[in-house]
């Protein structure tokens, strides 16, 4: 794709960058077929081809962003099956986000808008606040329907329906001690899972212990920023990854790690791109590309290590789910479906694999009826297999899913943990319990 941006323009790093991936573009149109948006609106705008245009158009002619630019990028739920499906190797990541911080700095939103977003942003990254907010959420729920017709009540009446029941703590040793000491790691114990979902990284500590992983989690580490960064929050996002990247450095140049392990793959996702986000900044750009390169998804590191065989047992049809953040944003494929695999259960791919679910960090707030069709389109998918379990790597997709079906759906690390001698995961008691009454009776 020809540009013209200014010389003054590109004195600017991000401009620079954008201009690049710009130029890669070939306008080939391949990115159409695998866009969610497009598929379900049919707008060229709502495509990633359409966006990158508009996204053109307003970083080479140095404009503000408008309505209409606001509207289509908003729409993007950086999925990334684009950069897939891409022959040319345009980073398309890269250039959506550099959008979004343009909007953040040059466009003021409508007043709801600005005051949903900022609730996200400030309850969201933050433990404590997030579970006033479920706890808060539980309490109005019966209400739901007249928030609903409040200003902004569709999207506040859409938290209330993803906002789950916290979850019981199933007990958990308070050290990390390995069982023959193979290796040595941190685990990011992140945000809004530890407060959702506390239970999948204690089964991923529980199986690295069990095949000789010391596990550690600095004290000072803290969200990753993603969820901040996607919503076009730069700086933000930026203090978030420099909090981690000094953690993790101190934990590194200490007591030495082999890996960064992530259970959450919009967190990795972003993890792994800390050196590119930092790489403007003298003081942290060399350390984030040093932090970058030891993250792992937890199924990418155990797929390393030679776990021991099921103590149970299995045979179970799981179908899983690929968070798009793990197959688009990371690549990682094959190793999740592998490791189920090796532990005897029987493993179905899902029709349109790579179409996202809808979760996508805040959209399924922000764009709830765009992300309750693709919901849709993915929940009748994954029940045209018949599995009595789904696995999947993240936890925003199995918010998202979970709340459309009665299929237990499990991380895949609680899956690995159960079939190896832990506890059995909360969302299958349900399931094995009326398979033992079948074969009762």
């Amino acid at each position: 794709m020809q540009t013209n941006f200014s010389l003054t323009a590109l004195v600017d790093p991000h401009m620079i960058e954008s201009e690049k991936i710009l130029r890669a573009c070939v306008h080939c149109g391949f990115c159409t077929a695998t866009c969610p948006t497009y598929l379900l609106l049919g707008d060229e705008l709502d495509s990633p081809r359409g966006r990158i245009y508009l996204i053109k158009d307003m970083l080479e002619n140095e404009k503000p962003a408008s309505e209409k630019v606001v509207k289509h990028v908003d729409r993007c739920l950086s999925c990334l099956s684009c950069m897939t499906t891409c022959p040319s190797g345009v980073h398309y990541m890269h250039l959506v986000d550099h959008a979004r911080a343009h909007i953040t700095k040059t466009y003021k939103r409508p007043l709801v808008d600005r005051v949903l977003r900022g609730m996200l942003a400030s309850v969201l990254p933050y433990p404590k606040r997030l579970r006033l907010a479920l706890l808060s959420a539980a309490a109005v729920r019966p209400v739901r329907k007249w928030i609903a017709r409040l200003p902004g009540g569709a999207h506040l009446a859409a938290m209330i329906d993803l906002a789950p029941a916290l979850k019981p703590r199933k007990s958990t040793p308070q050290g990390s001690v390995a069982q023959g000491k193979r290796g040595r790691v941190a685990i990011l114990m992140g945000c809004a899972q530890q407060v959702i979902d506390p239970n999948i990284n204690d089964a991923a500590i529980r199986l690295l212990n069990r095949h000789g992983i010391e596990v550690t989690s600095p004290r000072d580490e803290g969200c990753c920023g993603a969820l901040v960064h996607h919503m076009g929050y730069e700086e933000s996002a930026l203090e978030a990854a420099r909090r981690n990247v000094d953690a993790w450095t101190r934990e590194l140049d200490e007591s030495g790690l082999d890996a960064i392990i992530v259970t959450a793959s919009g967190c990795g996702t972003t993890i792994k791109d800390y050196g590119f986000m930092l790489r403007e900044d003298k003081a942290y750009a060399r350390k984030a590309v040093r932090i970058s390169a030891l993250a792992q998804d937890i199924t990418e590191y155990l797929h390393k290590l030679q776990l021991q065989g099921p103590v149970r047992t299995t045979g179970q049809i799981v179908a899983y789910h690929s968070a798009c953040s793990m197959q688009h944003g990371q690549r990682i494929v094959d190793q999740p479906k592998s490791l189920l695999k090796q532990m005897g259960f029987v493993v179905k791919d899902v029709p349109e694999s790579h179409i996202c679910c809808g979760s996508a960090g805040t959209y399924n707030v922000m764009q709830p009826e765009i992300a309750d069709r693709l919901r849709s389109r993915k929940v009748t998918n994954i029940e045209k297999v018949r599995p009595q379990i789904i696995a999947s790597g993240n936890l925003g997709c199995m918010t998202q899913i979970g709340a459309a079906t009665t299929i237990p759906i499990v991380h895949t690390v609680e899956l690995l943990d159960w079939a190896t001698g832990g506890p059995l995961p909360d969302a299958m008691y349900s399931m094995l319990h009326s398979q033992s009454d079948l074969g009762s009776s």
